[in-house]
């Protein structure tokens, strides 16, 4: 990774992603975490202080190690452990079937193969198991979608390969899961960026 992958962006993101706009959309999106919790994308912590009492453990997963020192403070403040294990969502490091909720946010646009991540979140949820998001992707409006083809080359060279095309609902449901509730819509801002993925999806029982 390069030096500004490594230790310009995860700064950068903390600080355009740690916005109080984002703290509603966090906040609900972890509020139904239960148990084990694997977190991909974990960079530097800024769901912490969203996630729900009496989780017993999140496991974070994240390619920039610099985002530990970014979370520190968060992390010790929360009455959740949270263990670093690994670097790469396309091979997670836990047995299957061990953990009882995913959390992805702003996550799956930047992951190289999608596809692969999804798989591997679904081996490692238990049966029932739900992964909970919230992600940017392809707009509907074909306008916007035109813009965001034009933009995602910029958008990847600045922002570590963020992608702002991805069909994040027909990526999940390729994965195997079941989508149970999904929002779409576009938050504040410039609409080639802010489409927006809200939702929930479960590992068939």
């Amino acid at each position: 990774m390069s030096f500004y992958g490594e230790h310009v962006l995860p700064r950068l993101i903390n600080v355009l992603l740690g916005t109080r706009d984002t703290h509603d959309l966090r906040s609900q999106v972890a509020s139904g975490l239960t148990g084990d919790v694997l977190e991909i994308g974990f960079g530097s912590g800024l769901n912490v202080p969203f996630y729900p009492a009496g989780l017993t453990r999140v496991y974070a997963l994240d390619p920039a190690e610099v985002g530990r020192k970014l979370a520190a403070k968060r992390v010790a403040a929360s009455p959740v452990p949270v263990e670093y294990i690994g670097l790469d969502a396309q091979r997670i490091p836990l047995a299957d079937g061990s953990i009882d909720s995913v959390l992805t946010t702003w996550t799956l646009c930047t992951i190289p193969d999608p596809a692969q991540a999804l798989a591997e979140v679904r081996r490692v949820l238990r049966p029932g198991g739900t992964l909970h998001f919230a992600e940017h992707g392809r707009s509907p409006d074909p306008a916007v979608a035109r813009r965001q083809d034009r933009q995602e080359p910029f958008q990847r060279r600045v922002f570590g390969g963020c992608h702002l095309t991805r069909p994040i609902d027909q990526i999940i449901r390729a994965s195997g899961l079941e989508l149970t509730d999904l929002k779409t819509y576009y938050r504040p801002g410039p609409p080639a960026t802010r489409y927006t993925y809200e939702g929930q999806a479960a590992k068939p029982a």
